[in-house]
């Protein structure tokens, strides 16, 4: 069995996979049994309620809601994050995404073409919160999509972002479908082509995104996030003293 201090720690093989592919996972930060209490709490009093960003209230949940901020900042996550960006860890936002019943498709993007960081470096982590599968619109990557940088452009109106790559520079048939029990997430890139398609199923479909950098980045808060932001300094040191923390709320 690991020790606590080799636990959640990747392989070689595992840092090998995600410098060629972009990806990682699922892994699992909680069981499903587990994940119920917290559903429950973020049904109960972040889903219909107002948060810390007054334009995008499933943004910034961290802030004011604890049990958000330890999932945010989770061994499982976080550890294995370490292996990838190094020791001192910046959970610099958390966003739920929420698609109900019949919710829109959610066109194919590079994240990084929409982010207020500098330079770009993150890992993402996306966490199911619900059950999670093709019907119901789960994540879909295309691996080794990051190794290039893709211009966007205007999406359909009847998409859920605003901005797509262009579909001849991909090829869709090469994408892998990320279905996930409640507690699972994936790891990836923050110019991993991804994707979810319209929810099809009787049943809403809830994730939560973390994202993470190191401290030599430049986060935007005040201008491009939202007044007040803070992040949260995961792991290690910040000898650089770019941007702002808090602790648990």
């Amino acid at each position: 069995m690991p020790s606590n201090e080799t636990k959640h720690r990747l392989t070689r093989a595992e840092v090998d996979f995600f410098v060629a592919y972009g990806y990682l996972g699922p892994y699992a930060a909680m069981s499903p049994a587990q994940m119920t209490g917290f559903r429950d709490s973020i049904d109960a009093h972040v889903l219909d309620s107002e948060g810390p960003n007054p334009r995008r209230p499933l943004q910034s949940r961290h802030m004011d809601t604890p049990a958000v901020y330890d999932l945010a900042a989770h061994p499982a996550i976080i550890k294995r994050i370490a292996g990838l960006l190094g020791p001192d860890l910046v959970v610099w936002t958390t966003n739920f995404w929420l698609k109900e019943a019949g919710g829109a498709e959610i066109p194919w993007h590079q994240d990084i073409n929409f982010w207020p960081i500098e330079p770009p470096v993150n890992v993402s982590a996306w966490i199911a919160i619900d059950d999670v599968t093709v019907e119901n619109a789960c994540l879909r990557l295309i691996p080794g999509s990051h190794r290039q940088s893709l211009p966007h452009g205007r999406a359909p109106d009847e998409m859920a972002i605003a901005e797509m790559v262009d579909a001849s520079a991909y090829d869709e048939t090469q994408a892998v479908n990320m279905e996930l029990k409640p507690g699972e997430f994936v790891l990836f890139s923050e110019r991993l082509l991804h994707a979810s398609s319209k929810n099809t199923s009787d049943r809403r479909r809830l994730g939560l995104a973390v994202r993470v950098t190191v401290p030599f980045v430049h986060i935007f808060q005040d201008s491009h996030l939202h007044p007040g932001h803070t992040a949260i300094l995961a792991c290690g040191k910040d000898v650089m003293g770019f941007n702002r923390y808090a602790g648990r709320p």
